[in-house]
């Protein structure tokens, strides 16, 4: 009867505690992920606004072949108006690659995007888009190293969040029969 009454006592600590630690592992997930996409946004309007004044397109993105699979270097992709890479940096099996149907329509309609693309299983890019009169420039970069920072803070919520469980239930459960003695 005694673990009965400890586990009602536990129920609400348990339940605060699993609400915390998703919002600290939350916060922090989303300040790597939106982090991530800094310096392509510099880096996509920047070229956008020097291509819709009229620059060659050969002057604003640079000659470098990046290997978006290994790389962490961020990397650019121009595309034209009829949604095809015409230019770049970001190769990805020596190629530069097409964007999934709507995301440069999407751009078009809302003047930017930024998204999280996966063009092939291993590969994670953290993408922003912007328009310009005669297409789009992507800026990206490769995710590998932002999805190994979430994964170390999800293992140190996971464990802190399971230590912390066990201490509130035994810490409860002492109190419960420290009580019960007297």
């Amino acid at each position: 009867m005694k673990i009965k009454n400890t586990f009602k006592v536990w129920l609400p600590f348990a339940v605060v505690i699993t609400a915390f630690s998703m919002l600290a592992y939350a916060t922090v997930q989303q300040v790597y992920r939106q982090g991530a996409n800094d310096p392509q946004i510099q880096m996509a309007v920047d070229a956008a606004y020097m291509l819709e004044q009229g620059k060659p397109i050969d002057e604003v993105i640079p000659n470098d072949v990046i290997d978006m699979e290994r790389s962490l270097a961020p990397f650019y992709v121009v595309y034209n108006l009829t949604e095809q890479p015409v230019a770049g940096t970001g190769y990805l099996n020596d190629s530069l690659q097409t964007l999934p149907p709507g995301v440069l329509e999407y751009t078009s309609e809302e003047g930017q995007d930024r998204i999280t693309w996966q063009p092939q299983p291993n590969v994670r890019i953290a993408a922003v888009i912007v328009p310009y009169k005669d297409g789009y420039v992507l800026a990206g970069r490769n995710l590998s190293e932002v999805e190994d920072r979430e994964s170390q803070t999800s293992l140190f919520v996971d464990v802190t969040w399971i230590l912390a469980l066990v201490a509130t239930f035994i810490v409860i459960a002492v109190g419960e029969y420290v009580l019960s003695k007297n």
